[in-house]
Protein backbone atom coordinates (compact mmCIF):
# COMPACT_ATOMS: atom_id res chain seq x y z
CA UNK A 1 0.00 0.00 0.00
CA UNK A 2 1.56 3.25 -1.10
CA UNK A 3 1.17 6.57 0.64
CA UNK A 4 0.05 9.46 -1.49
CA UNK A 5 2.12 12.62 -1.13
CA UNK A 6 0.39 15.55 0.55
CA UNK A 7 -0.65 18.53 -1.48
CA UNK A 8 1.75 21.45 -1.12
CA UNK A 9 0.40 24.38 0.89
CA UNK A 10 1.28 27.87 -0.29
CA UNK A 11 2.23 29.72 2.92
CA UNK A 12 1.77 33.13 1.28
CA UNK A 13 -1.52 35.00 1.42
CA UNK A 14 -2.09 38.53 0.16
CA UNK A 15 -3.53 41.19 2.44
CA UNK A 16 -6.62 41.46 0.21
CA UNK A 17 -7.34 37.73 0.50
CA UNK A 18 -6.70 37.89 4.25
CA UNK A 19 -9.41 40.54 4.67
CA UNK A 20 -11.80 38.46 2.53
CA UNK A 21 -11.25 35.39 4.74
CA UNK A 22 -11.66 37.20 8.09
CA UNK A 23 -15.03 38.97 7.98
CA UNK A 24 -15.26 40.32 11.53
CA UNK A 25 -14.50 39.41 15.13
CA UNK A 26 -17.45 38.17 17.18
CA UNK A 27 -17.90 39.84 20.55
CA UNK A 28 -20.40 37.79 22.51
CA UNK A 29 -20.56 36.66 26.12
CA UNK A 30 -19.11 33.26 25.28
CA UNK A 31 -16.37 34.77 23.08
CA UNK A 32 -15.39 37.09 25.93
CA UNK A 33 -15.11 34.12 28.29
CA UNK A 34 -12.90 32.32 25.75
CA UNK A 35 -10.52 35.29 25.66
CA UNK A 36 -9.35 34.27 29.15
CA UNK A 37 -7.85 31.16 27.51
CA UNK A 38 -6.15 33.22 24.74
CA UNK A 39 -8.85 32.33 22.18
CA UNK A 40 -10.52 34.79 19.78
CA UNK A 41 -13.69 34.13 17.75
CA UNK A 42 -14.08 35.38 14.16
CA UNK A 43 -16.80 35.16 11.54
CA UNK A 44 -15.51 33.64 8.28
CA UNK A 45 -17.02 32.70 4.91
CA UNK A 46 -18.41 29.19 4.43
CA UNK A 47 -15.66 28.44 1.89
CA UNK A 48 -12.75 29.31 4.24
CA UNK A 49 -10.58 26.46 5.50
CA UNK A 50 -8.42 26.29 8.62
CA UNK A 51 -5.14 26.92 6.80
CA UNK A 52 -6.48 30.08 5.11
CA UNK A 53 -7.87 31.32 8.44
CA UNK A 54 -4.56 30.75 10.25
CA UNK A 55 -2.49 32.51 7.58
CA UNK A 56 -4.94 35.41 7.41
CA UNK A 57 -4.94 36.00 11.18
CA UNK A 58 -1.15 35.89 11.26
CA UNK A 59 -0.96 38.36 8.35
CA UNK A 60 -3.53 40.87 9.64
CA UNK A 61 -2.71 40.92 13.36
CA UNK A 62 1.01 39.86 13.32
CA UNK A 63 0.52 37.13 15.94
CA UNK A 64 1.39 33.43 16.16
CA UNK A 65 -1.60 31.08 15.87
CA UNK A 66 -1.45 27.66 17.55
CA UNK A 67 -4.70 26.18 16.28
CA UNK A 68 -7.96 26.96 14.52
CA UNK A 69 -11.31 25.29 15.26
CA UNK A 70 -14.24 25.93 12.93
CA UNK A 71 -17.97 25.68 13.60
CA UNK A 72 -20.58 25.52 10.84
CA UNK A 73 -23.89 27.07 11.94
CA UNK A 74 -26.70 25.83 9.72
CA UNK A 75 -29.50 28.29 9.00
CA UNK A 76 -32.74 27.72 10.89
CA UNK A 77 -36.08 27.38 9.15
CA UNK A 78 -38.27 30.28 10.31
CA UNK A 79 -41.45 32.05 9.29
CA UNK A 80 -41.07 35.54 7.87
CA UNK A 81 -44.44 37.35 7.79
CA UNK A 82 -46.21 34.01 7.55
CA UNK A 83 -44.03 32.72 4.70
CA UNK A 84 -41.72 29.79 5.42
CA UNK A 85 -38.10 30.84 4.92
CA UNK A 86 -34.59 29.97 5.97
CA UNK A 87 -31.88 32.00 7.70
CA UNK A 88 -28.41 32.12 6.18
CA UNK A 89 -25.82 29.60 7.27
CA UNK A 90 -22.62 30.97 8.79
CA UNK A 91 -19.22 29.79 9.92
CA UNK A 92 -17.23 30.73 13.03
CA UNK A 93 -13.53 30.22 13.67
CA UNK A 94 -12.11 29.93 17.19
CA UNK A 95 -8.45 30.88 16.96
CA UNK A 96 -6.03 29.86 19.75
CA UNK A 97 -3.08 32.22 20.03
CA UNK A 98 0.39 31.29 21.23
CA UNK A 99 1.26 32.34 24.80
CA UNK A 100 2.36 35.97 24.91
CA UNK A 101 0.34 36.99 21.82
CA UNK A 102 -2.80 39.09 22.17
CA UNK A 103 -5.30 40.80 19.91
CA UNK A 104 -7.04 43.88 21.32
CA UNK A 105 -10.47 44.04 19.68
CA UNK A 106 -11.63 47.07 21.67
CA UNK A 107 -9.49 49.64 19.81
CA UNK A 108 -10.75 48.95 16.25
CA UNK A 109 -8.63 48.47 13.16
Amino acid sequence: MSVRARKRIDPKVSINKAYQVILNPLVTEKATQLSEFNKIVFSVPLSANKIDIKLSIEKIYSVKVLSVNTILLKGKTKRFKGVLGRRNSSKKAIVTLAPGNTIDLSVGA
